[in-house]
């Protein structure tokens, strides 16, 4: 059996893949293995039940998830604090805040409306271990926590959650934000009311789009998916820049004041630089996924920033920051972790950086980035096929070969199998869109053909 969890918890489509039979049983699973060592007789031996908090992205299935997983929790003798319609990581800071034993995100992320899922933290409010993962999958199927009488959990309203955060968020800030003005993209999410507020306390001005979630238009031709919105704002508002959240907030890409999009590796770029400037960047390295791309490497070789590189998914980028003890990393989608202040990638966060850094410096988001030349990249979805097939495939490894052969110091090829959506990613890049595009469409062709189902 495939294993149930992806890169970034249990995705599914919500009600078919992810039911609420699905998301009682994770939740008592995740009693029985976060709360071990803390749950005897369903108590602490302080007498005081273990603690989780629990959020979700305002999608329509998360009203129906999050009550089964609070009741699954309740149910097992965990005491459950319901932050609401809240980012992913305030989720992660709240555990951490008030010492919570652990928590609960029920969110997609950037997937539209359907589907739904179900991520777990630790105490601290880190990301699970894949280990630990597999302890809750095997937990499904064994005796689940039953308590009674007084010793079943409890459901609350955890009623300054939002507060907390905010005051979090501006107390990182480096730098005011006055003078600078933003358009915001809150991707209809959970972003909608935090963002905004968050900016404006902090000095800018703000114009807000997609902050209207109704349940069914999370991501919906706004976000960090959909950067044409917030472009455009920008263009017709005259803004100094635009940022753009997905659906749960733990991501930000930018656009700046002519509309040209600024991804996750030049907000890397420019946060390093700033925090080597400053002191703030440990042992002067940046953690990156194999995704980044080439020209992140180059620019920060060039400032001597070395770059250490992971598997895809910001809990591993996480994993490497805490290993060493360093401070900044993140992905080329907008997922940065600034570990002095989160144990996520916080898109809110990372906003308040970017243009804290364009205060600082009075240089526009334009100037900053320049700082890296980002090299020709094309990325294909490569659908109807078997993933799991494609490190076993002899062609395809042959194929990528071949590819890397002819682009020598000059590009690179990455292949890899999604670990939330059925596809193979086929990710080239060169000094050349032309080459990129080409090679690029001769692997997705293979790959196809390899691997149908």
């Amino acid at each position: 059996m495939p294993r149930l969890f992806g890169t970034d918890g249990v995705r599914g489509l919500a009600n078919s893949d992810l039911t609420v039979e699905l998301a009682l049983s994770l939740a008592q699973a995740a009693a029985v293995v976060l709360g071990e060592g803390s749950i005897a007789d369903g108590r602490r031996a302080s007498g005081r039940r273990p603690v989780a908090v629990v959020a979700r992205d305002p999608r329509i299935s998360g009203e129906f998830i999050i009550a089964a997983v609070a009741a699954g929790l309740a149910s097992s003798g965990v005491d459950v604090l319901d932050a609401g319609v809240l980012p992913t990581p305030a989720a992660a800071f709240l555990i951490g805040d008030i010492g919570a034993d652990f928590g609960v995100m029920i969110s997609a992320s950037h997937n539209a409306a359907p589907d739904n899922g179900i991520k777990f933290f630790a105490q601290g409010g880190t990301k699970l271990p894949d280990v630990v993962e597999d302890r809750i999958e095997a937990a499904l199927g064994a005796p689940k926590l039953a308590p009674t009488g007084v010793q079943v959990g409890r459901i609350q309203r955890f009623a300054d959650a939002e507060d907390r955060y905010v005051l979090h968020l501006l107390g990182a800030l480096p730098h005011r934000l006055d003078g600078l003005h933003v358009v915001l993209d809150c991707a209809h999410g959970a972003a909608a009311g935090v963002s905004p507020e968050v900016f404006t306390d902090a000095g800018a001005k703000v114009t807000v789009i997609g902050a209207d979630p109704d349940g069914l238009n999370i991501n919906d031709g706004v976000g960090s998916t959909h950067l044409e919105g917030v472009a455009a704002a920008v263009l017709e508002h005259g803004a100094h820049l635009g940022i753009a959240h997905d659906g749960d907030a733990d991501r930000c890409l930018a656009v700046d004041a002519t509309g040209k999009v600024v991804d996750g590796d030049q907000i890397m770029a420019i946060i390093a630089l700033s925090m080597k400037e400053r002191g703030l960047l440990r042992e002067d390295t940046l953690v990156a996924t194999v995704m980044s791309n080439l020209g992140l490497k180059v620019a920060m070789a060039e400032h001597g920033i070395t770059m250490v590189e992971t598997k895809v998914g910001d809990r591993y980028v996480l994993e490497a920051l805490n290993e060493r003890g360093l401070s900044l990393g993140g992905e080329q989608s907008g997922h940065v972790i600034m570990s002095d202040f989160a144990t996520t990638g916080d898109g809110i966060l990372t906003g308040m950086h970017i243009m804290a850094e364009m205060a600082r410096t009075g240089k526009s988001l334009a100037e900053l980035a320049s700082v890296m030349t980002v090299y020709p990249q094309i990325m294909i979805n490569v659908t109807g096929v078997d993933r799991r097939a494609l490190p076993a495939n002899e062609v395809v490894a042959a194929a990528v070969m071949a590819a890397e052969a002819e682009l020598g110091t000059n590009g690179r090829v990455l292949l890899r199998a999604s670990g939330t959506e059925p596809l193979v990613r086929v990710m080239v890049e060169a000094n050349e869109q032309s080459t990129a595009d080409r090679i690029a469409h001769e692997l997705a062709d293979i790959v196809r053909d390899q691997l149908a189902l």
